[in-house]
């Protein structure tokens, strides 16, 4: 295991333990560090577990009171009596409740959250939580909470998105993610001669300025990757939000995997933001573990689009920051991980062009929906839980190792996942534009009788 770990991802196993003979008793150490780094931050998953659980009665009250309540006028809904929506501001609230723990730590200074790192601030603390990643979150449950009491235009909801985006980029919130492919062709263009560094950072003279503008090219790359895997991610959980439970579930598998590749980074104290990851990571899983007991099947509130937005928005963020060392490859292994939302938007947009609908039009041949079909409700989910859990398998594998076969392998199970998809959904294209053609047929014989 140690010379595994120390011939794929270099800097994991402490040096120590490298050449130790025992390579068992290195593997109990590399363990105990990282679970010692976790029970380090357990308050802030207890923090945000207990407030979720504790709010979400209080905020399905409110919803209740306030009429925002989901009425099962569509075919496409699973449950046949009204339910709350709003979900998502208690799961907003555990978030920043557990945020606000690490907060206290670091003012305090006694909650035993520091463990050794050459990252401190000060030399006594690590980096909190950036102002900007609550600020985005923030953004971001005011437009869902908005279009769930009185509907928004869906472009209304889209600039909330690029405003939180805007908002991570300024604070260079993963605007490093892109890196990881910028710098190998900045450096190819190097060794032709093209360019004079490999940082793809060019200088333009103004007239009139004595200094010329900086401009980089991997951050403004960075930024535009942070908009549009916001406003993928968002629209993404919101669109698998369809089942009691799924989503939060499902998010959770993801950020539990999330967290071990977090607590893997930190042991070999990969950056500034090691810390940051673990507490977004933890209060994540904490708000939706409180949260999943009153939204699992029969649920008696849901996320709305609030929070499913929400859910969407923290796992692109936490993923996002695995690249602010320029490892695109950690970047990509976390997308595995919340690879079923991405496959069913990307599914979605494709059947609905291959049907000559608008790529906006509603459905229900999600993923969720056939498997509803087959399964049942609970079945759907928990199979959609397993198969979340084996993508979050394979992206800690592709974190571990850049191996060709781990990429092979994920790129053979996406394919096959989406061939599958899209073959059923342009059969079931197929049958109902032939139910159509015979209904058309019979129109003529029925209108003469």
């Amino acid at each position: 295991m140690i010379e595994l770990l120390a011939a794929t991802m270099p800097g994991l196993v402490p040096p120590e333990a490298s050449g130790a003979a025992d390579a068992l008793a290195a593997d109990e150490q590399l363990a105990t560090t990282g679970l010692s780094i976790f029970h380090r931050y357990i308050w802030v998953f207890i923090a945000a577990f207990a407030i979720t659980i504790i709010a979400t009665p209080i905020v399905r009250r409110v919803a209740l009171a306030s009429g925002i309540i989901d009425r099962p006028s569509d075919p496409r809904k699973v449950h046949r009596v009204p339910v709350a929506y709003l979900g998502g501001l208690a799961v907003f609230l555990g978030i920043m409740g557990g945020t606000l723990v690490s907060y206290l730590a670091t003012a305090w200074g006694d909650l035993g959250v520091v463990y050794p790192s050459e990252h401190m601030v000060d030399g006594d603390h690590h980096a909190v939580v950036p102002i900007s990643v609550l600020l985005g979150m923030t953004i971001i449950v005011i437009v869902g909470l908005l279009d769930d009491a009185v509907g928004i235009r869906p472009g209304l909801k889209i600039s909330g998105q690029l405003v939180a985006a805007a908002a991570l980029a300024i604070e260079n919130v993963g605007v490093r993610v892109a890196q990881g492919v910028l710098r190998p062709v900045g450096e190819a263009l190097v060794s032709m001669g093209v360019l004079e560094n490999s940082d793809l950072v060019f200088f333009i003279p103004i007239p009139g300025f004595e200094a010329p503008i900086q401009l980089s090219l991997v951050y403004w790359a960075g930024a535009a990757v942070i908009a549009i895997f916001v406003i993928g991610a968002c629209n993404a959980a919101n669109l698998i939000d369809g089942l009691d439970g799924l989503l939060t579930g499902s998010t959770a598998i993801t950020v539990m995997g999330l967290t071990i590749l977090a607590l893997s980074l930190a042991v070999i104290d990969q950056g500034p933001r090691d810390a940051q990851r673990i507490v977004l990571c933890l209060a994540v899983l904490g708000a939706c573990m409180g949260f999943l007991p009153h939204n699992f099947n029969p649920a008696s509130i849901f996320l709305g689009d609030c929070g499913s937005m929400l859910l969407g928005y923290c796992a692109i963020v936490i993923i996002l920051t695995l690249g602010d060392m320029g490892q695109t490859h950690l970047v990509l292994a976390g997308l595995m991980m919340f690879a079923i939302p991405i496959i069913d938007s990307v599914l979605a947009i494709v059947r609905r062009r291959m049907s000559g609908k608008s790529i906006t039009d509603a459905d229900d041949q999600h993923l969720h929906h056939m498997l509803k079909r087959s399964l049942g409700v609970k079945g759907a989910v928990f199979a959609l839980y397993g198969i979340t859990a084996c993508f979050t398998a394979l992206g800690l594998a592709m974190s571990l190792s850049r191996a060709r076969v781990v990429y092979a392998l994920a790129l053979l199970v996406v394919c096959y996942v989406g061939v599958t998809a899209i073959k059923i959904s342009r059969r079931q294209y197929l049958e109902s534009q032939a139910s159509l053609a015979i209904d058309r047929a019979d129109e003529p014989a029925r209108s003469a009788s």
